[in-house]
């Protein structure tokens, strides 16, 4: 199967990006694999697949990690899903509804070229994350190789379990990331954030994504991180985000109140490329 492809990426947060609206896309998770693959593959952190909506939503879209496994939601991606449609004139709007296995999404498309999305309101309740948890709390402690970590645990469409640290650059990001991960308490597995506050507007954030291993950045983790911060008194309702590439700018005016996310979007090159393999499938 030939498949055409347009790779970008989300400040180093890169994906492959599919139009599933105008050519007939089955893959399985074999196949998925392949494209994420860096040395045998296209390489990515996550494949990204247009659809037509299903409600009345302008599009669908899917996410799917480095691993095959479908997964609910994409801060970045959503950025990089706006400019793939607006640019390839599969739309002519500028704020656009968007479906997603995590639930609805507003994008916007700024005149500076950035982009804005309504990232929709946090959920804290542990069975809605989901998270094993008697009740809601401010903070958690997890059990991590013989020692506790201190964690906010938040929803973004995909859970997150972010922690503070004095220094992003020494986080034992890839150490204890995957074991924060697929930890027990997690059903579904979950994002691993590590985020050191320079000052009430400013963090610097390492995450570790589920299914991805670190990546170069995350919108939902950023949001996250921003979110736990404000509700531990950390943070003031806007704050930049830093990571290793660029920055992101997120707000939150509070509890029931959604977050909004604002950062670039980069198309790297199109390609088609030609698949082998049918194990396993996702039929999409």
């Amino acid at each position: 199967m030939k498949l055409k492809f347009t790779k970008m990426h989300g400040l180093g947060n890169d994906f492959v990006v599919i139009d599933g609206i105008n050519q007939a896309v089955s893959l399985s998770s074999e196949q998925l694999r392949q494209l994420a693959d860096r040395r045998y593959g296209i390489g990515c952190d996550q494949v990204l697949l247009i659809e037509t909506a299903q409600g009345e939503a302008d599009f669908r879209y899917r996410i799917f990690n480095a691993d095959g496994g479908e997964v609910e939601q994409c801060g970045n991606g959503a950025r990089c899903f706006v400019r793939y449609v607006y640019d390839r004139g599969l739309t002519a709007k500028t704020e656009i509804r968007v479906e997603t296995r995590g639930g609805l999404i507003i994008p916007r498309l700024g005149s500076d070229g950035q982009i804005s999305v309504n990232m929709g309101i946090p959920k804290f309740e542990p069975s809605r994350i989901p998270f094993m948890a008697e009740k809601r709390a401010l903070t958690y402690s997890l059990d991590i190789s013989n020692k506790q970590v201190k964690i906010s645990v938040v929803s973004m469409g995909n859970p997150h379990a972010v922690q503070v640290v004095e220094d992003v650059n020494h986080a034992s990001v890839l150490t204890e990331g995957p074991l924060i991960e697929s930890h027990p308490r997690f059903p579904h597995r979950v994002n691993a954030g590590y985020m050191q506050v320079l000052d009430r507007r400013h963090i610097k954030l390492r995450v570790y994504e589920r299914g991805a291993g670190e990546t170069l950045s995350c919108g939902t983790g950023a949001c996250a991180a921003v979110v736990s911060g404000i509700q531990r008194g950390l943070l003031e309702h806007g704050v930049k985000v830093s990571f290793r590439r660029g920055d992101l700018f997120v707000r939150w005016e509070g509890e029931n109140q959604p977050v909004w996310m604002t950062g670039p979007a980069v198309t790297v090159f199109d390609g088609e490329i030609e698949l082998k393999g049918q194990m396993e499938r996702h039929e999409i």
